[in-house]
């Protein structure tokens, strides 16, 4: 096995062992320290990570291509704050261990959410591809060109994504999804209203940050939102990963 592989493996594991011991108001935790901990000694450095300028584009914009790595920030997301319906759903949801996840079952992930494994960005002047290694090994188109969103496209599992650029921020701006997916691996539900907003903002080499704002009148009670930040790894490469051969874990999630 592969050390990129197993690093990718261990974090799954580390995190679906936290998430899986959490309450359900608190299911989604932060990618930060607690408060009034302290940095553990045995920490390791990162040397993956290479540092360096911000890259950019022939054009002045800020480069965001590259492998990048979300690590354990692939589960943040904070306490949403649900309408009671939703809130019953995710209860439900939990209670039976998540048996009916669409992700588990080799269907889109949907957006925001993502699996820990690597993701590609390719990106020109008009336009930002988002390749996924894990889930089913599918993509997300962000335009950058100025189009407006689709006047019907109906009800789409990754959404209808165009972005503009604020100064060095890029802001992805995504509708028109439908509320078949899960925000989280929990059950985390939305509606058919879901709006999502992303900024990603690359503060040098080796390190994006995004921040994510979920806004849903339907199931939520306020708008939401949360960070991740993804690590580049400039020798790795996304592989191939075909969910319907490969899915351990439909025979799984029986419930109870």
């Amino acid at each position: 096995m592969k050390a990129r592989h197993l690093h990718l493996i261990l974090a799954a594991a580390a995190a679906a062992a936290v998430v899986s011991i959490l309450p359900i108001a608190g299911v989604a935790q932060s990618g930060g320290k607690a408060k009034g901990g302290k940095q553990g000694k045995t920490e390791q450095k990162d040397t993956l990570t290479p540092s360096g300028p911000t890259p950019k584009m022939p054009d002045g914009k800020v480069d965001l291509s590259g492998v990048w790595t979300p690590g354990l920030s692939f589960a943040n997301m904070g306490q949403v704050p649900l309408q009671p319906w939703a809130e019953a759903v995710y209860k439900e949801r939990r209670a039976n261990l998540s048996k009916d996840d669409p992700e588990g079952h080799c269907l889109p992930a949907g957006v925001p959410r993502i699996s820990p494994f690597l993701q590609k960005f390719v990106q020109t002047a008009k336009l930002l591809v988002i390749l996924d290694e894990g889930n089913i090994h599918s993509y997300r188109q962000v335009f950058l060109d100025g189009r407006p969103h689709l006047e019907d496209p109906g009800p789409l599992w990754m959404g209808d994504s165009v972005g503009k650029w604020d100064g060095d921020i890029l802001v992805v701006d995504t509708t028109n999804l439908n509320d078949k997916t899960w925000l989280n691996g929990q059950g985390l539900p939305h509606s058919d209203e879901l709006h999502v907003i992303e900024r990603f903002r690359r503060p040098d080499l080796g390190h994006l940050e995004i921040e994510i704002t979920l806004e849903d009148p339907k199931a939520f009670t306020k708008p939401h939102t949360f960070n991740r930040t993804y690590l580049l790894r400039p020798t790795w490469e996304i592989q191939e990963y075909v969910c319907n051969e490969f899915n351990v874990d439909a025979e799984h999630l029986v419930g109870k």
